[in-house]
């Protein structure tokens, strides 16, 4: 923020040591205050509909509202505290990012994660919380290793990420697709009756960031003797955007870039007799085994410590700002206005179907087709993010653009976009 004034080499180190923490302090302090005074003149210019372009303070300046797919939007309040401890972590005198994993340090920030996961979520005592690397697509890989045991399993086909994991999963096994929204461009979901068949386990994407749909219901699946087949689902997208009964599940998963921290770390939530001791699949590796990391309380190797402490002071928001009950009836509130907004336009319109809608990620087009469309989705773009409305191109696949609204994300970015979007359209 500010360059430091050199500290003499002849001072001693606790001397030094003592400069630079209130040389911090002062910097932290100063960036608050000034950050306070930015968000009440943001307020102010809202009201107007009108955006401060860049205020500045040194190198401080207004932040933006992000709706990026993810990495996503994270609290302000979490990074105001991560920039607070950056440089002395809980009266260590050391970054987070500093710290051996090993260290007595440390043993309490995963720990507190840990509970705060099973808090949140009301996981049972019978599941396994890991924090693994790789991000969701390997997950892809470890599920069908980890949970072959006849040779078949089922899987729904919901968007491009079901397909990743489906290709990959007949790397293993026999993958019979039960069910496909493909036939309209994966823009709804689809209803699926309670499966029955003798599968390892039933696999399907909650929440499907692209194409801006996401599951209204828990699909059900039995054996033919009447026993479980063990859901399995990719709930990258919108874990603890709501309250989720993870006992209707063998295995949770998310990666944490879009609700819980920083890209680096994913959330695996397993139950316990769901994982070998012995690997069905020959040669598994042994970072690719949930044994490994289960029996190790996720510490067998080096894991992403910063991305670990991260999340635990997100979950920390989550819980001050009434959990995942408080979190639902929060982007419940933004996803309605929004969707009204898009519904009741002649100029933009939503792209998934009623009933099959995200609370996350919403696509949506103008009513310009082929070169104008393209045309306008760029100027759309470029204009949203001159006024502070940025990462609104929508995906490739799908075109236009796409507001997603994690947590994080405030009902005043969301009636700001309104506010552009409906001046746009006037003057489009």
């Amino acid at each position: 923020m500010y360059k430091n004034e050199e500290i003499e080499t002849n001072a001693s180190p606790t001397i030094a040591s003592k400069c630079l923490s209130v040389k911090f302090a002062l910097q932290t302090f100063i960036y608050i205050a000034v950050s306070h005074c930015i968000a009440k003149q943001r307020k102010k210019f809202n009201r107007k509909l009108i955006f401060p372009h860049k205020l500045f303070l040194g190198e401080i300046m207004a932040r933006v509202f992000n709706f990026s797919a993810g990495p996503s939007a994270l609290p302000e309040e979490v990074l105001n505290e991560a920039a607070a401890e950056m440089l002395d972590c809980n009266g260590t005198g050391q970054s987070v990012m500093e710290m051996s994993h090993r260290s007595k340090a440390y043993e309490p920030i995963i720990a507190e994660c840990e509970a705060l996961v099973r808090e949140l979520l009301a996981v049972p005592e019978n599941y396994k919380v890991l924090f693994l690397q790789g991000g969701a697509s390997t997950q892809f890989a470890m599920i069908p290793m980890n949970l072959k045991k006849n040779g078949k399993a089922a899987y729904i086909n919901t968007g491009v990420w079901s397909k990743k994991a489906i290709a990959e999963a007949k790397k293993y096994l026999t993958v019979d697709v039960l069910a496909t929204s493909e036939d309209k461009t994966f823009s709804y979901i689809p209803k699926v009756e309670p499966i029955v068949g003798d599968y390892d386990y039933l696999h399907y994407t909650m929440n499907n960031t692209i194409m801006g749909t996401k599951w209204a219901y828990i699909p059900e699946a039995k054996r033919p003797d009447g026993s479980e087949i063990p859901l399995v689902t990719d709930a990258s997208s919108c874990i603890l955007s709501e309250p989720l009964d993870i006992s209707k599940f063998g295995v949770v998963y998310a990666g944490a870039q879009k609700n819980l921290a920083p890209a680096g770390v994913t959330l695996v939530i397993i139950r316990e007799d769901l994982i070998p001791e012995t690997m069905p699949v020959e040669n598994t590796p042994t970072m690719l085994q949930y044994k490994t990391h289960a029996d190790a309380g996720s510490m067998y190797n080096t894991p992403p410590c910063y991305t670990i402490y991260m999340m635990g002071k997100v979950l920390k928001w989550i819980k001050k700002n009434g959990g995942a009950e408080g979190m639902a009836k929060r982007n419940q509130e933004k996803a309605d206005l929004f969707y009204d907004y898009l519904d009741n336009s002649d100029f933009y319109h939503a792209t998934a179907e009623k009933g099959s809608r995200s609370l996350m990620n919403i696509p949506f087009l103008t009513k310009y087709d082929g070169e104008e469309a393209t045309a306008i989705n760029k100027k759309f773009v470029a204009e949203a993010a001159a006024v502070g409305l940025v990462n609104l191109a929508g995906h490739r696949l799908v075109g236009g653009m796409r507001a997603s609204i994690y947590n994080a994300m405030s009902l005043e970015g969301v009636k700001a976009l309104i506010a552009f979007m409906d001046k746009f359209a006037k003057e489009n």
